[in-house]
């Protein structure tokens, strides 16, 4: 997964309209009616199917905190399928997304090429068009390549050339990215 790809799977996560369970024992009961077996939890969490038992049961209630932490981010990953689906749909149909960033950019225009020396912090808001594309092209399972060219691409337009307005012939690329997030 690359930057843009974990800031999406963040910006899902941000749209729940309730909280995931909290103890143990709910986290491992809510993947047990989702994934059904506890063979398919235990692969999932990485633990052996007696341990994922034990949780059910409430025997074990503080396994050590990388467990507990792939048990929470199974958990976030399934939690309210519908309501993500929802807004990610209203996203890319009516409001579009919200990035901000904090990169550096390559440019190339008529008059030659040249990579932005210095980080620039970005906060662009674009249309559903692109929002619609970066859903797309992350449910076909695109690289954090293609993601970035989308990302440059609408920010190319709508900051960069101020939606044709100016900087006719511009071409940005995504270089590095200090951080990236964002919101829908």
């Amino acid at each position: 997964m690359g930057d843009i790809d974990d800031a999406l799977e963040r910006a899902g996560r941000e749209t729940f309209t309730r909280e995931p369970p909290k103890t143990l024992k709910g986290q491992i009961g809510y993947l047990m009616r989702r994934l059904g077996i506890t063979r398919a939890v235990a692969a999932e969490v990485g633990v052996s199917r007696r341990s994922v038992e034990r949780y059910l049961k409430g025997e074990r209630k503080r396994p050590p905190r990388a467990i507990a932490d792939r048990v929470d981010d199974a958990v976030r990953a399934r939690w309210q399928p519908r309501v993500r689906q929802r807004a990610r749909s209203q996203a890319a149909g009516a409001t579009g997304i919200t990035i901000e960033t904090r990169a550096r950019f390559g440019y190339s225009a008529p008059a030659g090429t040249t990579d932005d020396g210095r980080y620039r912090r970005l906060t662009v808001h674009l249309p559903p068009q692109y929002a619609r594309r970066l859903f797309d092209a992350r449910d076909a399972g695109a690289g954090d390549a293609q993601l970035r060219h989308i990302v440059a691409e609408g920010l190319q337009e709508i900051y960069f050339k101020d939606g044709g307005r100016r900087a006719d012939g511009l071409e940005v690329e995504l270089n590095d990215i200090d951080y990236f997030d964002v919101s829908f």
